[in-house]
């Protein structure tokens, strides 16, 4: 399939992009505020926005979330090592090379097929240090050196859901070899009530790190509606009042749990094991409406 014309439906329906990716059905759709700006969704389920233009602007509210890690992962334009653990659009990996210029950074997605789209509607600066394998996430993971990356961000999909083997103690084993001392692990997680995909995610951290952050909605935590969660850990303390600050001043304000909140939230569950993984729930149809 491809680039998709109907010049009696508009600008933004005229140049929508729609192509089969191992994934399923991706699309590109231009954003009608932003001049090169677009969202990518498959199979319906948005995944990530880019503006080409200004790689610093994070439209998704996790994303954003996302993006406060990496402010304060570092003091500020200091560059990273950093390693994305699903690619999308690549939205996270520009907005480390716009915001610290000279990062050294690998994305690892499994689509091979959407890394082509993305490569060809979006392209990435060749200057920005980005490099890109298209393997599984753990396989990826296994191949970064020792004590090499300062921030692994995990923010995986399958059919909207996060697969089982990237939700487990042994996963983040890998995660830890992976991180330099001090280093940050960050992963967009998703669910909605009862929550226990989410409060059984905290406790395989808690059990690897020795700190702990949550940023969400407040309406996710209370069990109200199905929505992300950014879960934030390391060894080092983390910067718990500046992630609240900002979370707090985001157009649709976030909440940061860390500490004993945080540990009381998990209501008991036990960390997730390879043998027992499970991926995260599907979220409901209604959220995509």
């Amino acid at each position: 399939m491809g680039r998709t014309r109907n010049s009696g439906r508009g600008q933004a329906a005229a140049d929508t992009v729609v192509e089969n990716v191992d994934g399923g059905l991706a699309r590109l759709v231009p954003d009608r505020e932003r001049p090169r700006a677009w969202t990518l969704l498959i199979d319906d389920a948005p995944q990530s926005h880019v503006d080409l233009d200004d790689p610093a602007h994070l439209s998704f509210e996790y994303q954003r979330r996302l993006g406060h890690v990496v402010d304060t992962v570092a003091p500020a334009g200091r560059p990273l090592q950093a390693v994305h653990l699903g690619g999308g659009a690549f939205t996270l990996a520009r907005y480390v090379a716009a915001t610290r210029p000279r990062s050294t950074q690998q994305v690892v997605e499994r689509d091979a097929k959407l890394v082509q789209l993305v490569r060809r509607e979006l392209p990435v600066d060749p200057r920005s240090r980005i490099r890109v394998r298209s393997v599984d996430a753990r396989e990826g993971l296994a191949k970064v050196p020792d004590g090499w990356a300062g921030l692994v961000v995990a923010d995986v999909f399958s059919g909207a859901r996060t697969p089982a083997h990237l939700t487990s103690t042994e996963f983040l084993d890998d995660v830890r070899r992976a991180l330099a001392p001090g280093g940050v692990y960050a992963a967009n997680l998703a669910d909605g009530p009862p929550l226990a995909h989410l409060r059984g995610q905290i406790a395989t951290a808690a059990a690897r790190f020795a700190e702990l952050a949550l940023i969400a909605d407040p309406a996710v935590l209370r069990g109200k509606r199905f929505g992300n969660a950014v879960l934030v850990a390391s060894d080092a303390p983390l910067p718990i009042a500046e992630l609240t600050r900002r979370a707090a001043s985001d157009p649709h304000p976030g909440r940061v749990q860390h500490g004993p909140e945080l540990r009381d939230f998990t209501g008991g569950a036990a960390p997730v094991t390879d043998l027992a993984a499970v991926a995260s729930p599907a979220p409901p149809a209604s959220v995509f409406r």
